[in-house]
């Protein structure tokens, strides 16, 4: 089949292995070795955009390349590596906590004088700092849920039926206007930002690039389904308060009407969203597969450590 046609454009390389990936999907040059892919620095730039080119190929793909690559045994091998290295420094820096129900309920809690990204965005953020939040975002929203409907068919029962529910709601609930990827893109649109599916990945954080990896490499592994439902329970339970925070922030900075509702419905939907992912999700998957419950917990403590490294990112070039 000859190259495809749609898709955002292939990006620019960021070192050896992201330059090695684009230069074998062009078909100008060889992949990188396997071992220069098992050596990276598991949170760098150049790791986290060749992996993510990777998973691309398995959302929309990129413009002139063969969709057929999306299974190309090679190309597999080396995404092989890079997973293992990121999933093994996951592993290795993300606090071990015991107990699934501690670690939801610490979801819950908010600080008594609130730091970090949604706060700084509620009190002080301009337009620019809005701006550029926005581009950032746009990775995972202007796909959002789609890494998620990975896991449906790995589960049964209520655990599924539940999931199946709440992104339901993602998706519009049937109506394409309000399919939470679009209200996104009308978010976009009133902040002056390009709308485009991955026009922004070139300005993508690492650390961006690393929290939509987490989320294909826990959708795509049906062994680390347990991960996806706990990075899923992490999202939808500490969305609701973050979401008022930021719709405020788009009100005060008078971003327009699209970009505060695109948080306002998220305070609404998340706040039924968490009781149904909380009784129904997470309790319907442990109670037919309780030996996942440590793999639940390990998908939430890594959203939060990768979540934590993007707002110090983000912060650190705001103070700046």
């Amino acid at each position: 089949m000859s190259g495809a046609k749609d898709g955002p454009r292939l990006p620019r390389s960021r070192g050896e292995l992201s330059a090695g990936v684009l230069a074998h999907l062009r078909g100008d040059g060889p992949l990188p070795a396997v071992r220069v892919a098992a050596a990276a620095d598991p949170y760098g730039d150049d790791l986290h955009l060749a992996l993510y080119t990777c998973y691309e190929l398995h959302y929309r793909g990129f413009a002139g390349v063969d969709p057929a690559s999306e299974w190309d045994p090679a190309l597999l091998e080396v995404r092989a590596a890079l997973e293992g290295r990121f999933e093994s420094a996951l592993r290795d820096d993300v606090a071990h906590t015991a107990g699934l129900d501690d670690v939801l309920d610490g979801l819950l809690v908010e600080p008594v004088q609130g730091t970090g990204v949604s706060y700084f965005l509620q009190e002080r953020g301009d337009l620019s700092a809005l701006r550029s939040y926005g581009v950032q975002r746009s990775l995972y929203h202007l796909k959002e849920a789609d890494p998620h409907a990975w896991v449906l068919p790995r589960l049964s029962g209520r655990a599924k039926a539940g999931m199946a529910a709440v992104e339901y709601d993602e998706f519009g609930a049937g109506r394409h206007d309000q399919v939470h990827a679009q209200l996104f893109a009308d978010l976009m649109t009133d902040l002056g930002l390009e709308t485009a599916y991955g026009h922004y990945l070139d300005d993508g954080h690492a650390e961006m690039l690393a929290l939509v990896n987490l989320m294909s490499l826990f959708g795509l592994h049906r062994r680390l389904r347990g991960a996806l439902v706990g990075h899923f329970a992490a999202v939808e339970i500490t969305s609701s308060p973050a979401s008022r925070r930021l719709a405020e922030a788009m009100k005060r900075a008078g971003a327009g009407p699209a970009a505060e509702y695109f948080y306002t419905e998220h305070v609404e939907a998340d706040a039924v969203h968490e009781q149904v992912v909380r009784h129904d999700v997470i309790r319907g998957l442990l109670d037919d597969e309780p030996d996942l419950e440590a793999d639940v917990v390990f998908g939430i403590n890594t959203t939060g450590f990768l979540e934590d490294r993007l707002g110090e990112r983000m912060m650190a070039d705001w103070r700046s």
